[in-house]
């Protein structure tokens, strides 16, 4: 089966802005095939994860074990509740400026609204082989300890980025070389 990616955009967020399209296009050179979805996130109302989940049924076919799950704010929130929920695991997960609970975080209410933060740790490990948390330490929307406690419960080490904001083009990202050139790598150790 061909390798897949998917990219989860955050809260009020869209298939077309910040690094995405250009993410995508990396990967679809190399022959992946990515989908970036296109969640129901409403401004201002925090979006509900059952409609997140509704949108994922169209795309539950090309979930597979030669997946890629990338998710950025809330997308990746949405992660950890896929991973929760897959019976077979993904070959990696990545979070960018996820928010899973420790505050400063801007939306605070909004993302608990989503899917609260209470996470099945043990479950959500044994369901990707590899785990990368990107996180800045001026991110205007999620403080830099989100970051460190999720890197902490996956067991892994914090792929952290100084000045990098919320990942987003407000930010400077319209491109995210350091996490094109992660997925390559574990791409390449994983053929």
């Amino acid at each position: 089966m061909k390798n897949n990616a998917f990219i989860f955009h955050g809260t009020e967020g869209y298939p077309g802005e910040n690094w995405f399209p250009w993410m995508k296009q990396e990967l679809e050179q190399r022959g992946y095939e990515v989908r970036v979805p296109q969640f129901p996130s409403p401004l201002i109302v925090p979006a509900k994860i059952s409609e997140w989940f509704d949108v994922l049924k169209n795309y539950e076919q090309y979930i597979n074990e030669d997946t890629f799950l990338i998710g950025h704010s809330l997308g990746g929130i949405f992660t950890l509740r896929v991973l929760e929920k897959l019976k077979h695991p993904v070959k990696a997960a990545f979070f960018i400026g996820t928010p899973i609970g420790v505050r400063p975080i801007a939306n605070y209410d909004r993302d608990s609204s989503f899917s609260g933060f209470t996470f099945d740790w043990d479950k959500i490990k044994g369901k990707a082989k590899h785990f990368v948390v990107f996180q800045s330490d001026d991110d205007p929307y999620v403080g830099l300890e989100n970051g460190k406690e999720l890197a902490k419960n996956l067991g892994v080490e914090l792929s952290f980025v100084p000045n990098a904001g919320h990942f987003n083009k407000k930010a400077g990202y319209v491109k995210f070389e350091k996490l094109r050139d992660v997925v390559l790598k574990i791409l390449a150790e994983t053929q």
